[in-house]
């Protein structure tokens, strides 16, 4: 899509302004949405959220209009590794079908749930009607959608010299539908457009405001008309969140599976083992050619975890648009290190050298370090975002790594000595994680991280710790005291470290994997018992 072009001298800012004393929920705005952008069977571009706390007669209730933000500083766009999703001059967030490749970065980077992704045909009535041939959508299948804010009707409205939030035919539907004048749209750099004149006060929130990425809808909690109403705070607290019914609550991701969590356990097992076996090989501690069956192995493990994810993409054919983004996009970055990586491994076991050596191990770093970034930069999961998350997965690697590099030489051992140094780094990198994932569950509430994702986490806490950090542990002491059964002690230490880390990758990315949930940060006094209108005196 083209952007818009303007005779003014400052660019439009388009937004909404949510009226959320005003809305009755009579979900217009969702019909007329569906109607104006023809979406499927489960897919709402604009939905409207039934939302009460409280205790008869006391009582709080909102309809919450929830959809995409179009956000100032969108968390999507740098995400997108094939530069689908792009941000216009006016602040609209725009998909481009024809680029998108349905990896869902986009979908787990959005804290306000305003992705959905479709592989399969869906009908109202079992089978395709004639309608629903006339209007299908072929090109959203298997990538991500969202809504524009009716962008086609903003700018056939503006080539016709019309003015989007007052004329009706460039506006968005659902801002034009809305019986109640609940949903305004206008240009928030116009001072004189409605939607600034109504935020003019300040008296709206915008939600999760806290994460920095300037959404620009923003909600009134107090009606100038009514000015009786005044908003009262809300207490969206862990009980309130974890009620089954509640429309606020996140719910569990189900675009990354365990074929994209595959990724990051292959991912973290072969980075890990290159970058340990190039340190082992400058140590003493392995040959050569010890170090180059490694790197091969290693390869091979990273291609089946890129296979995996491979698998899941909604347009497999498309997959090489993956490369398009590396000025932004960790997964991007993540291809040109894996392919780093390959090639100078490749140069390595033609011309080796020390210097291909350490490029090849190099490549494994930054490797490791793109795939931490990817988890981080998923914004929309708060147990993924934490600052720790990038430490937890690069330590881990390396643990990983030591875990291959002991299995391997268990295996091949034999009579050869195993080196004191694999079993002591194995315990200073295993305590390195136990602290990092000790710290990561204790500070889940004060990071953000939901309830129900919390909740799973403290549930398998105890396993983590035993399989990945404290049985191996014990295993690699012994191995030191024991010399002479040191490479069975460490093969089994090997092992457990490697069943420990693919077992908490797979928890956090798909079952401790809560969306953000919604946001209301004041609710009108509405309703019944003490929240009631007040009386007008005469």
């Amino acid at each position: 899509m083209n952007s818009i072009s303007t005779t003014d001298s400052q660019t439009p800012r388009w937004g909404m302004v949510v009226d959320v004393n005003r809305c009755v929920g009579c979900q217009t705005c969702t019909v007329a949405c569906k109607h104006a952008n023809d979406t499927v069977p489960g897919v709402q571009w604009r939905r409207v959220l039934d939302v009460e706390t409280g205790s008869y007669p006391d009582v709080e209730r909102v309809f919450l209009v929830t959809g995409c933000q179009h956000c100032a500083e969108p968390s999507c766009v740098p995400v997108c590794p094939s530069g689908a999703t792009k941000q216009r001059a006016d602040g609209l967030v725009t998909m481009d079908y024809d680029l998108c490749i349905g990896c869902a970065s986009c979908a787990v980077a959005c804290p306000y749930q305003a992705r959905t992704i479709v592989h399969d045909k869906r009908f109202y009535y079992g089978e395709e009607t004639l309608q629903e041939k006339t209007v299908a959508h072929d090109e959203r299948l298997g990538v991500a959608q969202k809504c524009t804010f009716c962008i086609d009707r903003v700018d056939d409205g503006l080539e016709d010299g019309l003015t989007p939030g007052k004329d009706w035919s460039a506006t968005p539907a659902c801002s034009a539908a809305c019986i109640a004048s609940a949903i305004k749209f206008g240009d928030f750099n116009d001072p004189n457009s409605e939607v600034s004149k109504l935020t003019a006060e300040g008296n709206y929130f915008q939600m999760h405001a806290e994460l920095g990425n300037d959404p620009q809808i923003k909600y009134l909690y107090e009606t100038p008309s009514v000015p009786g109403r005044d908003a009262q705070e809300t207490d969206m607290n862990d009980e309130a969140l974890t009620e089954p019914d509640n429309p606020l609550t996140g719910q569990a991701q189900t675009y990354w599976d365990l074929r994209a969590a595959m990724n990051f356990i292959m991912g973290g097992f072969g980075a890990g083992l290159v970058i340990m076996a190039y340190l082992m090989h400058l140590g003493g501690g392995l040959n050569e050619m010890a170090m180059f069956k490694m790197f091969t192995g290693a390869g091979v493990i990273i291609a089946i975890g890129l296979f995996f994810v491979w698998l899941k993409i909604g347009r497999k054919l498309r997959a090489l648009y993956v490369i398009l983004r590396p000025q932004s996009s960790w997964m991007s970055r993540e291809v040109y290190a894996v392919a780093i990586l390959y090639g100078a491994g490749l140069m390595d076991f033609i011309f080796p050298s020390m210097a291909l050596h350490t490029l090849v191990a190099l490549a494994a770093i930054v490797f490791l370090y793109c795939q931490a970034r990817i988890l981080h930069a998923a914004k929309g999961i708060p147990s993924w975002r934490v600052p720790a998350m990038p430490w937890m997965l690069i330590a881990s690697g390396l643990l990983e790594g030591i875990g291959l590099v002991a299995l391997v030489l268990a295996i091949s051992a034999q009579n050869i000595a195993i080196p004191i140094s694999l079993p002591v780094t194995g315990l200073i990198l295993g305590a390195v994680n136990a602290v990092l994932w000790r710290n990561y569950v204790g500070n889940a509430q004060a990071n953000g991280i939901g309830p129900h994702s919390r909740a799973i986490l403290f549930s398998h806490t105890l396993k983590v710790h035993a399989i990945a950090h404290l049985f191996p542990a014990l295993l690699f002491m012994l191995a030191i005291a024991l010399p002479a059964v040191a490479a069975t002690l460490i093969g089994a230490a090997g092992v457990l470290v490697l069943m420990g880390g693919a077992y908490w990758k797979g928890l956090i990315i798909t079952r401790a994997c809560h969306q953000q949930g919604f946001a209301i940060a004041k609710f009108p006094q509405r309703g019944s018992g003490k929240y009631a209108a007040p009386t007008l005196e005469a």
